[in-house]
């Protein structure tokens, strides 16, 4: 996305810059709650207050210094780039270089920090995917230990950590926390209510295929609504040009991937029951012992990347793209794709980011009425034919800050308090406002977001549900996030393009995996967590045993069911 952010505030504090050095001023922070915040935060203004006081004072040692962070470019970090970093160097006197790049980019500037050890950034904003790599690697400073000890001067006394609702995903299982999250949105499905809720549409939907039109509960009711909404004339409802039944993307680039990894293997079914991923075979099919060492990717060392429920998904991802989907969407990335739903010619889409609201809620968008509510909804996914109860259903993006055990001392003390400021609860709710990426649970039950729930689609409703805590992000079993994230886009692509078959491509794509993690058992550089690979069976074995893998179903077409919207979001609250 590519959103222009103007503030008052932003651009009085970047001129101040350029006018001098930036000095730590309780002026500067006043105005900034007065101009920026304008009382949208869970403190009151004396403890607003207070919690700036506290980052002046701590900040005195760092008067001066010039830091550099990256993240990727979303709207929530465009806001923290522009208005948030020079609020922070006019407030506490250190200036904050906030590089806003392509999340491919960030994985590459860290994993060259992490094999070269030099200090490129000072701190990252990662996705909590990479936890994994982080514990392995011991490149990345334990937070845990770290706030207790060398960085207790420059943790602040109202960072309320149990506040955070991400911070069970950047924790190791010897619960140790990693990362602080700094932005966090889900895969949903999202979809047209006005089209879903036209008297006309219901009554053909339920002539053609004998049952109600709502939120498809399964892939199968996904595909009839793909069908039936593709070419349809909706003249009645005022609605012109050609309308498109799924929406989705397949441009053989490094998004290409996360379209994959990014859950929808789990929500075909294709890895074990457990949640925040499944145990032992995750999102990923990397199956891990007893240990959490990870022993295989392919059905014949037990793994599930290659699988019969991962065809399916694959399949399913292509066919559905073919019939259903506007021709352009094929050469599309992540963040092409994101916001044209909000055009207004799509019906529904499986597999839709959250952090896209920002751009759908736009209030001259098709998408729009006139009273800012919106036309659409978005909904938890349907589930694939091989998924089970107590399964993953999504995926939960968890952009978490990140200091490298290279970055020096004080440099990594004066990112730490940059990364508090921008996650504080004096910042978080006027933050969340902007982007819609929900970290804290006091921000998203704020009185705030009760008075914009309305027109927000069922972000907040979502949020405040239990169903919640099935979507996750990447977990634990995937040993090296850098190295075997890009096997992904490389082998899919094949099979988008039609250059190899899903089979072959899946096939490729975890053997590509296995050689990776074989090097990193002989070179041994992961300990105790390190990949130790099973020895190579028939796959008839594994695919006899309880779990994943799973053997081919019969017949992978299930009876579709759907659900009402409303009736859904009413089984959140009872």
């Amino acid at each position: 996305m590519n959103v222009t952010l103007r503030s008052s505030t932003a651009m009085a504090l970047a001129l101040g810059l350029l006018a001098g050095p930036a000095i730590a001023d309780m002026e500067a922070a006043m105005s900034f709650l007065d101009d920026e915040i304008n009382g949208i935060s869970t403190l009151t203004r004396e403890e607003q207050e207070a919690e700036m006081q506290w980052f002046i004072d701590a900040a005195q040692p760092f008067d001066g210094m010039e830091i550099n962070v990256v993240s990727e470019t979303i709207t929530t970090h465009e806001y923290e780039a522009q208005v948030l970093a020079p609020a922070f160097t006019a407030i506490t006197g250190i200036k904050v270089n906030h590089d806003l790049i392509g999340e491919g980019d960030v994985v590459e500037k860290l994993q060259t920090q992490m094999q070269s050890g030099e200090n490129i950034y000072d701190a990252y904003v990662n996705d909590s995917d990479l936890i994994g790599t982080h514990i392995r690697y011991g490149q990345v400073r334990n937070l845990t230990d770290w706030m207790a000890n060398e960085g207790a001067d420059v943790t602040s006394p109202t960072l309320d950590l149990e506040d955070f609702i991400g911070t069970e995903f950047t924790t190791s299982p010897d619960g140790k926390l990693y990362q602080l999250p700094d932005q966090q949105f889900a895969n949903l499905y999202w979809f047209r209510y006005d089209w879903f809720n036209d008297e006309k549409n219901k009554a053909d939907f339920k002539e053609a295929y004998g049952y109600d039109l709502g939120v498809p509960v399964n892939w199968s009711a996904y595909e009839d609504i793909a069908e039936f909404f593709t070419g349809r004339d909706l003249s009645h409802l005022g609605v012109e040009g050609e309308v498109f039944g799924n929406m989705d993307y397949g441009k053989k680039d490094p998004s290409l991937g996360w379209r994959y990894t990014d859950a929808w293997m789990s929500m075909a079914g294709m890895g074990d029951v457990g949640e925040p991923n499944g145990l032992p075979v995750d999102e990923w099919g990397i199956r891990v012992n007893e240990q959490s060492q990870p022993v295989g990717a392919c059905v014949a060392r037990g793994g599930a990347t290659n699988s019969p429920a991962a065809v399916y998904a694959v399949d399913k991802a292509i066919e559905w793209l073919q019939k259903y989907s506007p021709p352009a969407a094929a050469g599309m990335t992540f963040g092409e794709a994101g916001p044209f739903p909000g055009q207004g010619s799509i019906a529904q889409q499986m597999f839709w980011y959250t952090a896209f609201t920002a751009a759908t809620v736009t209030p001259d968008l098709p998408v729009m009425n006139e009273d800012g509510t919106p036309k659409w909804r978005m909904a938890p996914s349907p589930h694939g034919v091989y998924w089970q109860d107590g399964m993953k259903v999504g995926y939960q993006d968890v952009g978490s800050w990140t200091l490298m055990n290279s970055t020096p001392e004080d440099r990594a003390k004066a990112a730490w308090l940059y990364a508090q400021f921008v996650t504080s609860k004096t910042v978080d709710v006027k933050k969340a406002d902007v982007g819609l990426t929900f970290i804290r649970e006091s921000t998203i039950q704020s009185d705030h977001f009760t008075d914009r729930m309305d027109k927000l689609g069922g972000l907040v409703e979502f949020y405040r549900s239990p169903a919640r805590t099935q979507w996750s992000p990447t977990g634990t079993n995937v040993p090296d996030y850098p190295k075997l994230a890009q096997l992904w886009w490389q082998n899919i692509g094949d099979a988008m393009s039609g250059a190899k078959t899903s089979q072959e491509a899946l096939d490729q794509l975890c053997a590509d995996m296995e050689d990776v993690m074989a090097r990193l058992e002989r070179a041994g550089i992961q300990g105790d967590l390190g990949p130790v690979l099973n020895e190579e069976q028939d796959p008839s074995y594994w695919l006899e045993q309880p779990g994943a893998p799973k053997p081919k179903l019969e017949n992978e077409d299930e009876e579709p069911q759907t659900i009402s919207y409303d009736e859904l979001v009413k089984s959140w609250t009872e």
